[in-house]
């Protein structure tokens, strides 16, 4: 039996850009997307014109990991916050710098990226999409 735990960001109408981002960010390639123009149609839900080209799913892969998008439906509500925050280890620092500071990019720096008592860099971030990141680097720190 495999498990994997898949964070899902649900965006208000920025999925595509948030994509574009993580892929100048973290170095994402995308395995998978669809609009919801691209689905087949329901006629119990018909589909605003405005909505054909929001993103109805997709998933992208950040080093070994996935993580699964979707903008909400029209009519839904969305609401952003703090709920899902996002651990990237690494056990690279040099790597580390460079995700942390792809990602502060627009956003807002709740922790600088630095050694702690439990690593060498660590750092928390919040992207200018409103998702809270920690970056933690594995290893001990210098004593």
């Amino acid at each position: 039996m495999s498990v994997k735990l898949i964070p899902y960001f649900v965006m208000n109408g920025t999925a595509k850009e948030a994509i574009q981002f993580y892929q100048q960010a973290l170095d994402a390639q995308v395995l998978f997307s669809q609009s919801f123009g691209e689905m087949p149609e329901n006629p119990e839900y018909p589909l605003p014109a405005e909505a054909k080209d929001l993103v109805s799913h997709a998933t992208i892969k950040i080093g070994e990991s996935e993580v699964m998008f979707s903008d909400t439906f029209p009519g839904q509500e969305h609401q952003s916050g703090n709920q899902v925050t996002i651990c990237i280890s690494t056990n690279d620092a040099d790597q580390a710098r460079k995700m942390f500071e792809g990602l502060s990019q627009g956003g807002q720096v709740g922790m600088p990226l630095q050694e702690t008592f439990f690593s060498p860099a660590y750092g928390q971030v919040t992207d200018k999409f409103g998702i809270t990141f920690q970056v933690f680097t594995e290893g001990k720190p210098h004593q």
